[in-house]
């Protein structure tokens, strides 16, 4: 748009500016002023569109019978071109900007991809880019347009992101140096009588009627029989406004601030621009430069159309004698093999002269000369076109025999590095639009949209809460009994009398108690749809990087991908193959082998689920440095073997032990019981009752110390035993340890029954 500017002089000159918009209000003059000037800026680049598209194909000029003969060069050229440029729908592909593995972000990234991926398939964006394509081809520009529909109330209400390719009659922009300078777009619309007042009667009133409704006539590829009007959506971005404007009509139709909030501000991306005019967004189509090539091309084959009848034998021979004649006739029109001779009757009429003297041919050589310089004159006017073009001989199928499988390779990447840009340009575009319409769904799809057209299984925070309830009511009950405990005297009375109790127990509900939170800090990170909706509301397309898989906009070579796949596989488990070794002999290796791993994953395109497995397991593997390494289980085995054959051993020392023990005590008990028996023969009378119960005293604590022995080697016993299970020890050998338990518990079951069959002492008085 033109520099505004307060001076009034310049206003004066300037009859677009911006404070003439401002004063005439409502008018649409300068509006309609601003769209004529652009109009008559492109004009040219609009009549050559107009020839060129007629050149291109021109059903009523190729069904003339009586037209010129001409070599269909430029439409086969632009059908090997335009292929290679695009030819496979876009996959929208939307990630996270950071891959930190939040959750929330990557769910909400999922959630727009599938979203773009069914819009772009209900919308049809294969075929709207098919149609740039061969703009960008024919002319030299390709243009989309994006808009926002909501139709319907409760049930059936209904949200699309429509996705159309605009003419290039009705769609203009400011004539500008680079797009960044653009100001305003422009979008025309066709619309009836009928359409008009549904759209502005509101607005404008009755003012529609003023619009001039006529029949497309002068374009008859889009005239479709009825009378309508053209109504042009501008969007200016220095006025933050769009506005509706129509030719005849005085007044604005609608206008207002922009129902769609965009980063680029206007619904359609930057055209697909071919080759443009220096300094100016006019393009020149690539028909032009090899315009005279073709048009040479063209009055070549013309020429040798006007030769190719003159190929036919023709002579002439003297006319008066009939049979001469007759019998000339009759030669050159016999089609029997069988046939040589043809008789004459008159054969006295040569005279001196010959057959060969009487009949003269046209000159056939001199024709079939001339048909082949024009051929081969046609031929090289084709490389030179060829040349032009960028259209190589490994694009068209044809090779050499003797060129090698390098050669030709080289051949065909060269011929694609002249259409790389082309190719490029087509990328861009389907990434733009894409990213526009994500723009446009984040900002105004409802929650219901989104579910219905992902098939997502999202939680909402309803459903979380639900989840929540039992765990915060679990929590509030334990602090609840905590404080209740701590707060009881008997509590504190046990823990003071307890301390290693009562911590024990403080600790485990503490314990619980984290648990608890743990688990709501976990549901309280799951992203509900809420909170999905809110950041794309919040942030749009600002934390994500969208972008269009590699290749997928050609046609894919099944072999490169092959390969591809190979090399991707062959990386991964040659580096694992390494990787995995070091890790295991030095764990502190494991954090440097993730992020390597993760590297070399990253260069491939290995789709959203096994880049996601991949970040998975190399945080696994960045998790071992701090996991103690695993014993060997040989050595392990080994280990065990040894220690239960020493405690086999001890547990056989620790028995002879124990017999000679008992041997020992049985043998003091008998001298004991000796000298009971000497003493009591050797006392008076008046001693025998004082010895006797010395006598029985002394048997007693001798029962008692055998008890007491045996005990011991029965708390021993038992100690070896839960030992040697505990160890995982031979079968044989615990099974000996208990047969020993058992016959020492027997022995101190028959002690404590001698003991039991002793006399109690007499007491004091009955002795006296």
């Amino acid at each position: 748009m033109a520099d505004y500017d307060d001076d009034q002089d310049e206003q004066a000159q300037d009859p677009v500016s911006k404070a003439v918009i401002e004063r005439d209000g409502k008018s649409s003059r300068n509006w309609l002023k601003l769209i004529d000037e652009a109009q008559s800026t492109y004009q040219t680049w609009q009549d050559k569109s107009d020839s060129i598209d007629k050149l291109f194909a021109n059903l009523e000029q190729l069904a003339n019978v009586g037209r010129d003969r001409q070599f269909q060069l430029f439409w086969a050229n632009v059908s090997v071109l335009a292929p290679a440029m695009y030819s496979r729908p876009p996959v929208p592909v939307v990630i996270p900007r950071f891959k930190d593995r939040r959750a929330l972000p990557r769910q909400a990234s999922e959630l727009l991809e599938r979203a773009s991926i069914v819009n772009s398939e209900l919308e049809d964006l294969h075929d709207v880019l098919k149609q740039i394509r061969d703009d960008l081809a024919l002319n030299g520009r390709g243009v989309p347009w994006l808009r926002y529909e909501a139709t319907g109330r409760g049930k059936d209400f209904k949200e699309r992101v429509c996705i159309e390719h605009k003419d290039r009659k009705d769609w203009l922009c400011e004539p500008a140096r680079k797009w960044k300078e653009v100001d305003w777009v422009a979008s025309r619309g066709w619309m009836t009588r009928s359409e008009m007042r549904k759209r502005f009667k509101k607005t404008s009133g009755d003012a529609y009627k003023d619009a001039v409704f006529a029949r497309r006539r002068e374009d008859k590829e889009v005239d479709d029989g009825r009378k309508k009007a053209g109504v042009w959506e501008l969007w200016s971005k220095s006025q933050n406004k769009v506005v509706w404007v129509a030719d005849g009509v005085e007044v604005v139709l609608d206008e207002g601030a922009p129902h769609l909030t965009l980063d680029g501000f206007f619904p359609c991306p930057r055209p697909a621009y071919g080759t443009l005019q220096r300094r100016t967004l006019i393009p020149v189509p690539d028909f032009l430069y090899y315009k005279d090539q073709l048009e040479e091309i063209n009055e070549t084959t013309a020429r040798i159309a006007a030769l190719q009848p003159s190929l036919k034998v023709k002579g002439f021979y003297p006319g008066g004698a009939g049979d001469l004649s007759d019998a000339i006739e009759a030669a050159v029109n016999a089609v029997s093999d069988n046939q040589v001779l043809v008789p004459v009757a008159n054969w006295a009429l040569l005279g001196n002269g010959s057959a060969k003297d009487t009949i003269v041919w046209l000159p056939l050589e001199q024709v079939v000369t001339a048909i082949k310089e024009l051929v081969a004159l046609r031929k090289q006017m084709i490389d030179d076109v060829y040349q032009i073009t960028g259209l190589s001989d490994i694009m068209r199928g044809e090779t050499e025999a003797s060129e090698t499988l390098g050669a030709q390779q080289l051949k065909s990447q060269y011929g694609s590095i002249r259409i790389s840009d082309r190719r490029d340009e087509m990328v861009r575009i389907a990434r733009d639009v894409i990213r526009i319409a994500a723009e446009i769904m984040s900002e105004n799809f409802s929650q219901k949209t989104f579910l219905e057209m992902t098939q997502l299984e999202v939680p909402t925070e309803a459903q979380m809460a639900e989840q929540a309830k039992p765990l915060q009511a679990q929590l509030v009950q334990v602090q609840r009994e905590l404080a209740q405990a701590q707060s009881d005297p008997e509590t504190r009375a046990y823990a003071q009398q307890n301390p290693q109790a009562a911590q024990q127990i403080l600790g485990q509900a503490q314990q619980h108690i984290a648990q608890i939170q743990g688990q709501l800090q976990k549901l309280s990170q799951v992203p509900t749809i809420e909170k999905i909706m809110a950041l794309l509301r919040e942030q749009k397309l600002r934390p994500y990087v969208l972008d269009i898989e590699t290749n997928s906009t050609i046609e894919p070579d099944e072999n490169a991908q092959k390969q591809r796949a190979t090399e991707f596989t062959t990386a991964i488990g040659g580096f694992l193959k390494e990787a995995l070794p070091l890790v295991q002999t030095m764990p502190q290796a494991a954090p440097l082998a993730a992020e390597t791993l993760k590297y070399v994953a990253s260069q491939f395109r290995a789709g959203r689920s096994l880049e996601a497995v991949i970040d998975e397991f190399a945080d696994q593997m960045a998790q071992m440095a701090s996991q103690p390494k695993p014993p060997d289980p040989k050595q392990a085995q080994e280990a065990a073997a040894a220690q239960v054959a020493a405690q086999k051993a001890q547990a056989d020392a620790q028995a002879t032990q124990a017999d000679a023990a008992e041997r020992s005590a049985k043998a003091q008990a008998m001298v004991a019981e000796a000298q009971a028996k000497t003493l009591q023969a050797q006392s008076d009378g008046a001693d025998a009752e004082q010895e006797r119960k010395t006598r029985l005293q002394e048997a007693a604590d001798a029962a008692e110390a055998r008890r007491i022995e045996r005990a011991g080697k029965i708390a021993t016993t038992n100690k070896q035993i839960e030992l040697m299970t505990a160890q995982g020890a031979r079968d044989q050998a615990k099974d000996e340890l208990t047969l020993k338990k058992s016959a020492l518990e027997i022995d101190l079951m028959n002690a404590k029954i001698d003991q039991a069959k002793m006399p109690p002492p007499a007491p004091p008085a009955a002795a006296a």
